[in-house]
C-alpha cells in the first residue's frame, strides 16, 4: 500500500507590534515604551490538517499533470564497510500521460541513450501506462481508492489509527508558515494486514505549508527491520532513513524537488539500494502532452 500524499494565512503579527499604548507617546524620550506581545494564532487541530493535506494532493494533481521536468537519480552503492563501492546517475524526463505519472530515462551516467535504448524505453512507458490503467480501473470496480499510479492508498481515516501525530508547532520554512508534527506507529494500533505492520516501525516528521495545507517536506527512519515474506517480498534494515522536499512552481502547484535515502532497502526486484540515493528535479515548465509515445516516438512538446 501507498500512502497518498496528502491553505489558510492570517498576518497578525503587524497588529500586535503596532499595539502600542497612546500614554507611551508622552513619555521621556529615554524611557522604553511599552510594546503589546505578538497575538499567536492558534494551532489547526492535527486530524483536520491531515485529510486537508490529502484533499489538496488530489486536488493539484489536475495542475500536476500539465508540468514536466528533468529528475537526477544519484545512487552510491555501498561495498559494505563504510566505503563506496559504486556510483551511478540517471537522468529522467517526468509527466504525465492519460493521467499516469511517467519518468522516461534519458541518460544514463551522462550518457545518452542508444536508438535501441529508446525503443525499448519508449515501450515500457506506453506498457506501464496501460498497466496502470487498468489496476485504476479495476480498483475502481472493486470500489477501492488508488493513488495516481494505480496503488492502493491507506485513507486518512485509518492512517490516523495507524500513526501518532504530536508535538505540532509552527515555524517560518522558506518565509512561509509551516506546521510541523512528529509521527511514530501509534502503540496500540492493530495492523490488519502484513504492510500495515510497516507504521509500527518509522518515526519522523513532517512539514505542512499552513497557506496551501500542502507536504513540502517530511523525513522519517526505520526504528527496527521490516520484512515481508522472509525478506524476500520486501526488506528493510533498521536505519534506513528517508527524506522529501516540495517546492512552488509558477504560485500554483507544488512538486517535488529532492527525495534522499539512506541505508539498505529492497521490494521485490522493482527497487533495491544498499547505500545512498538522492533524486534531485529542476527544470519545471509547462507541456502538453501526448496520449502515446509509440508507434510515433512522440514526446511532451514544451510551452
Amino acid at each position: 500500500m501507498v500512502v497518498s500524499t496528502p491553505r489558510l494565512l492570517i498576518l497578525v503579527a503587524a497588529l500586535g507590534w503596532l499595539a502600542v499604548p497612546a500614554s507611551a507617546q508622552t513619555k521621556s524620550a529615554t524611557e522604553p515604551a511599552t510594546v503589546a506581545a505578538p497575538v499567536e494564532k492558534p494551532l489547526p487541530d492535527i486530524p483536520t490538517l491531515i485529510r486537508e493535506v490529502e484533499a489538496h494532493q488530489k486536488a493539484a494533481e489536475s495542475i500536476q499533470k500539465n508540468y514536466l521536468y528533468r529528475s537526477v537519480v544519484t545512487e552510491q552503492e555501498s561495498n559494505g564497510h563504510g566505503g563506496i563501492k559504486k556510483t551511478s546517475t540517471r537522468e529522467y524526463d517526468v509527466f504525465w500521460i492519460d493521467g499516469v505519472p511517467v519518468s522516461r530515462l534519458m541518460k544514463k551516467d551522462g550518457k545518452d541513450l542508444s536508438e535501441k535504448e529508446i525503443q525499448k524505453e519508449n515501450e515500457e512507458i506506453d506498457k506501464r501506462v496501460a498497466e496502470v490503467k487498468e489496476k485504476k480501473a479495476k480498483a475502481m470496480r472493486e470500489g477501492k481508492a488508488t493513488d495516481s499510479a494505480g496503488n492502493e492508498v491507506v485513507p486518512v481515516s485509518r492512517l490516523l489509527e495507524l500513526l501518532s501525530f504530536t508535538n505540532p508547532r509552527r515555524v517560518m520554512l522558506n518565509g512561509r508558515d509551516t506546521i510541523v508534527m512528529d509521527c511514530a506507529g501509534a502503540p496500540h494500533a492493530q495492523p490488519r494486514d502484513r504492510a500495515e505492520r510497516v507504521y509500527r516501525v518509522i518515526a519522523g516528521t513532517a512539514w505542512v505549508d499552513e497557506q496551501d495545507r500542502a507536504l513540502v517536506k517530511a523525513e522519517g527512519r526505520f526504528v527496527d527491520s521490516f520484512k515481508i515474506g522472509g525478506g524476500l517480498v520486501a526488506n528493510i534494515q533498521k536505519g534506513t532513513s528517508f527524506q522529501m522536499e516540495q517546492t512552488k512552481v509558477n504560485g500554483e502547484v507544488w512538486l517535488p524537488s529532492m527525495a534522499a535515502g539512506s541505508g539498505s532497502a529492497r521490494f521485490f526486484l522493482l527497487f533495491h539500494f544498499n547505500g545512498t540515493l538522492k533524486m534531485v528535479n529542476s527544470g519545471y515548465r509547462k507541456f502538453k502532452a501526448t496520449s502515446t509515445i509509440l508507434p510515433d516516438i512522440k514526446v511532451p512538446a514544451s510551452q
